[in-house]
């Protein structure tokens, strides 16, 4: 794909999500196979998961994938409070699971250092080989994103998911192994073909939105469950390139306390798996009753659709991806939507000031 086509990396990138599924599928999944095996093998009781920004937020959604599917202990904290929380002495066979693009963010390497000191074997799950995270690791896969150039990660973060998703599902099948978990592979499979209709779907109903919008500068993202981390997502992504003050919440947690900053001038945008549909209906009446506004994103449904009149906006993704993994497909408006938000309010989505693509 040219980049002569795109006024953007960040969009040329987003669009490049499904072949980068495609290569993580079918160059790493042999390589995920093997550290299952041999994960399985070592009897691995309790896993944190690290990361730092985009790459925590994978691991927040592959802990929900990891203990739901497996039953076992899992752990996601950002990279930087790694040492201050983790037990100095261990007493279950445990594991970090260090997630890093680059392999070289200094927040990540002081997590492995300090998971070396307690005796803690380390995964890195980064997208550059040879980098001294999967240097200092003694199990490694690798995200097939390619060469990322916008700051703001879009396709390292889908190929995050998907390759700890098969992880996820590779170490249940050998711990629990039941046909839905089979069936489950040969959906999450499907993955490349779910995101690149959903892009087609997306791309200019998602422009025309930006623009209404743009003028709303406090944006709440709300999830529940593995969606919880694509609220957080999101959000980060809506910060990076449009400098708008946005937080992700689970969903009935915003009630707690940041409900009182709800108005006219406020955007939430409400991420709801199709089960999850009927509990948003009341939040998003109570929400526009402060004079918010208010954005859908799930599947099509009738009843999604029935909420047409209800929403001011909604975004649907592809059927069928089972609700463990949907963060793959539910973060696709977000990236969209962020991109085209940062162009149409006069930023450049690819170079965010102060922002770095890796923090040393």
């Amino acid at each position: 794909m040219s980049s002569n086509i795109y006024e953007h990396y960040m969009l040329r990138e987003i669009l490049e999500e499904p072949d980068a599924l495609r290569r993580t599928i079918d160059l790493e999944r042999d390589r995920i196979r093997s550290v299952a095996n041999r994960i399985v093998a070592e009897n691995y009781e309790m896993f944190y998961i690290a990361g730092s920004g985009t790459s925590y937020h994978a691991g927040l959604a592959s802990q929900y994938a990891l203990s739901n599917l497996s039953g076992l202990m899992a752990s996601a904290l950002p990279a930087s409070e790694f040492d201050r929380w983790v037990p100095k002495r261990i007493s279950r066979r445990t594991l970090l699971i260090a997630i890093s693009q680059s392999g070289e963010s200094s927040d990540i390497l002081k997590a492995a250092d300090a998971a070396s000191e307690r005796g803690i074997p380390i995964l890195a799950v980064t997208n550059t080989p040879g980098s001294s995270l999967a240097e200092k690791a003694d199990f490694q896969f690798y995200p097939r994103s390619g060469r990322e150039n916008a700051v703001p990660a879009t396709k390292t973060y889908v190929t995050q998911l998907m390759s700890l998703f098969m992880f996820s599902l590779e170490l249940a099948i050998r711990r629990v192994g039941n046909d839905e978990l089979s069936d489950f592979r040969e959906r999450l499979y499907m993955a490349p073909q779910a995101v690149e209709c959903t892009l087609r779907s997306l791309i200019s109903e998602v422009r025309e939105a930006s623009g209404r919008f743009k003028d709303l500068n406090v944006i709440f993202l709300l999830g529940s469950g593995a969606n919880y981390a694509t609220a957080l997502e999101g959000a980060l992504k809506l910060k990076e390139t449009c400098n708008v003050f946005s937080e992700g919440f689970a969903t009935r947690e915003f009630l707690h306390g940041p409900l009182r900053l709800v108005n006219e001038d406020t955007l939430l945008i409400m991420i709801a798996t199709p089960d999850e549909i009927r509990s948003v209906v009341e939040l998003n009446r109570s929400l526009k009753g402060f004079g918010a506004f208010t954005m859908l994103i799930s599947e099509g449904t009738p009843v999604v659709e029935r909420l047409s009149s209800e929403v001011d906006e909604i975004f649907t993704v592809s059927s069928g991806m089972p609700w463990i993994f949907s963060p793959l497909l539910y973060v696709l408006p977000l990236q969209v939507f962020a991109y085209y938000s940062s162009v149409i309010r006069g930023f450049n989505p690819d170079r965010p000031e102060k922002l770095r693509k890796v923090v040393r």
